[in-house]
């Protein structure tokens, strides 16, 4: 049976004493490692936060206080999200994460960068007010000037809304699920000089 093989594929690759640890090395005890967890706790601050104002619309999250409590929820997450995310960034790059066959975790890192931009990008033009009518504009002539106009509509509300509530988050929380995935697989890549304890 393929689920068998497949159940004793991920067993053999993920042991749940490697899944989900209950130690680490010592030195992931220091600051720098935290940077990882805090991108990953303001991310959940920022998806429950948009799926309320999402839920509520736009009447709501410009004029309720609730509604405006959860708009600047949903700003300042974003806002310390991308700051932990590239101070750990930064950190890893530094490290030279990619060591020790790591490579993918790193790549899997960047494009969650790059996407985070995007999905940043389309929440902006999704504010509906003056802010985001000027982003847009301004926005649409860089686009069209790339090549890319055709394929991306931004001044139409609807489309980057659901760029922006759906695709893109989509593609966020699977490549973050992998990004967490491949450093549990591989292990937390050690400061250089430190002795890499992972196995594989």
């Amino acid at each position: 049976m393929w689920t068998a093989k497949l159940r004793q594929l991920l067993l053999k690759a993920l042991p749940p004493e490697r899944l989900l640890p209950d130690s680490q090395p010592e030195y992931v005890a220091t600051w720098i490692y935290t940077f990882g967890v805090l991108t990953l706790s303001s991310l959940f601050v920022v998806l429950l936060s948009g799926a309320v104002i999402g839920l509520g619309g736009p009447l709501w999250w410009h004029t309720s206080k609730v509604g405006l409590f959860f708009n600047s929820l949903h700003l300042w997450g974003t806002e310390l999200f991308f700051f932990f995310m590239v101070i750990h960034l930064w950190a890893k790059f530094f490290m030279a994460a990619w060591r020790g066959g790591r490579s993918l975790t790193w790549i899997s890192g960047v494009l969650t960068f790059l996407i985070s931009i995007g999905t940043a990008f389309t929440g902006y033009l999704s504010q509906t007010n003056f802010d985001s009518q000027w982003i847009s504009s301004r926005a649409k002539d860089g686009l069209n000037a790339a090549g890319v106009g055709a394929f991306f509509q931004i001044l139409n509300f609807g489309q980057m809304f659901v760029f922006h509530i759906l695709l893109l988050p989509v593609a966020l929380i699977v490549l973050v699920g992998l990004h967490v995935l491949l450093v549990r697989y591989k292990g937390v890549v050690p400061p250089i000089g430190v002795q890499d304890v992972s196995d594989h």
